[in-house]
């Protein structure tokens, strides 16, 4: 039997709380990304970056949801921060 590695909402929640985010544990993917990108510094805006390298670098499979809360969130506000820190 094949076992697939899976991130899946639970461990993206788990993945932004070893990185200090303050997440609910009943957050859903959307949520716990939204929670993250506020009040960014360099070094979360880093560590996230990193997280996300990591993910989709990876072998595991990244959960629709996940990946759509990801790029919708996460990404462009890690854009967004990095040209306001460029400026």
């Amino acid at each position: 039997m094949m076992h697939a590695d899976l991130i899946d909402q639970d461990d993206l929640l788990s993945q932004l709380r070893s990185l200090g985010f303050d997440v609910s544990s009943g957050a859903s993917a959307e949520q716990a990304c939204e929670c993250a990108v506020r009040g960014l510094s360099d070094e979360r805006a880093k560590a996230l970056q990193r997280m996300v390298e990591r993910m989709y670098g990876g072998s595991a499979t990244i959960l629709p949801a996940v990946r759509q809360a990801i790029d919708k969130q996460l990404l462009p506000a890690l854009m967004q921060f990095k040209q306001n820190a460029g400026a």
